[in-house]
């Protein structure tokens, strides 16, 4: 259980990002930092109240939420460059397009995306379904359900973005991502996993989104090759911070993209990631994994663990604080 003294309240400035004491820098690097970087909202908004988002249907609402009842139509199986998970791709009675991930990363996935979204990161509609009717020709049967993720009318994929080439290297927010990434586990950040999105109708002032997609290598094991997710044991055995080194945090993470956070995340990062993450509430925490079908000692497990890497992430020792706009000397640009 999450602990009633831990801070439910996000500050101000975790929510806009704003900067903080420019200790130890240089006049130039301060000036560096003056000027957010522009679009930053493709990427991430600052949610007006962490506590109050709707985690059981997401920020997509339950009017994009696939139908339990319902008869879902075969289409073709997921082809096998999409990734070691099983799946498929179904139609539902009002002609709606699904991608349904089943198997050990369906689950990791939806509780993923649905933190992710919560605290300000863009997400696609995702959904999980335990099972579902299936009808693939002339037979109709119940099938293993799993992650459900719409293609929808307002989105339009346009590939494939890359971590370490992006308007955002270097942000608060783009640092904050990845420090959310490592706390949840998540072993597979590859840059095929990152979509980006071309809105048919700009939301929140922006025409496009940056999405971290396929999530579901989390919540589990970090190794190097073919890691497990979702599993609890493994989970509550891994390390989240090592120590501070030359003003960057170390990590227990030593999945492949390990890379993305070596000596570029600092104490600061770490505190704003885990000042977002600590305004979701206990009651939130048991919906996101109930509604992507945790049973309650599992669910239990991961949100204890869970809690302690948020508290160990919020009482880190102090360090330079970062603007949203980030540091250009440590990033190289």
């Amino acid at each position: 259980m999450v602990s009633p003294l831990f801070p439910a309240i996000v500050t101000v400035s975790v929510l806009l990002g704003l900067p903080g004491p420019s200790i130890g820098r240089s006049p130039a690097a301060v000036a560096s930092l003056a000027e957010p970087v522009s679009g930053l909202a493709e990427l991430w908004q600052a949610p007006a109240d962490v506590s109050a988002q709707n985690v059981v249907d997401g920020v997509w609402g339950r009017e994009n939420a696939p139908d339990p009842s319902d008869t879902y139509t075969f289409v073709r199986n997921k082809k096998p460059s999409s990734g070691s998970s099983p799946g498929l791709i179904v139609t539902d009675s009002r002609g709606r397009r699904w991608h349904v991930k089943q198997g050990r990363e369906a689950a990791p996935e939806v509780v993923v995306s649905r933190v992710l979204s919560a605290v300000g990161y863009h997400q696609p509609p995702v959904y999980y379904l335990p099972s579902f009717t299936l009808a693939d020709g002339g037979d109709v049967r119940m099938v293993r359900g799993g992650r459900f993720r719409l293609t929808h009318d307002s989105l339009k994929s346009r590939g494939h973005w890359a971590w370490e080439e992006n308007p955002f290297v270097g942000t608060q927010p783009y640092q904050g991502l990845l420090v959310i990434l490592v706390l949840l586990n998540s072993a597979d950040l590859k840059n095929s996993n990152n979509t980006l999105y071309d809105l048919q109708a700009p939301k929140g002032g922006v025409a496009r989104w940056f999405v971290v997609r396929d999530l579901g290598t989390s919540l589990g094991e970090i190794g190097r090759f073919d890691p497990t997710p979702n599993n609890p044991a493994q989970f509550e055995r891994k390390r989240f911070i090592v120590g501070v080194r030359n003003g960057f945090v170390d990590f227990g993470y030593h999945a492949v993209h390990a890379s993305l956070v070596r000596e570029r995340i600092t104490p600061d990062d770490v505190r704003w990631a885990t000042g977002l993450l600590s305004g979701l509430t206990d009651r939130q925490w048991h919906d996101i994994f109930r509604t992507a079908g945790y049973g309650a000692a599992d669910a239990e497990r991961f949100i204890r663990r869970v809690t302690q890497k948020i508290e160990e992430g919020t009482q880190i020792g102090v360090g330079p604080r970062l603007s949203v706009g980030g540091d250009r000397q440590r990033d190289g640009r």
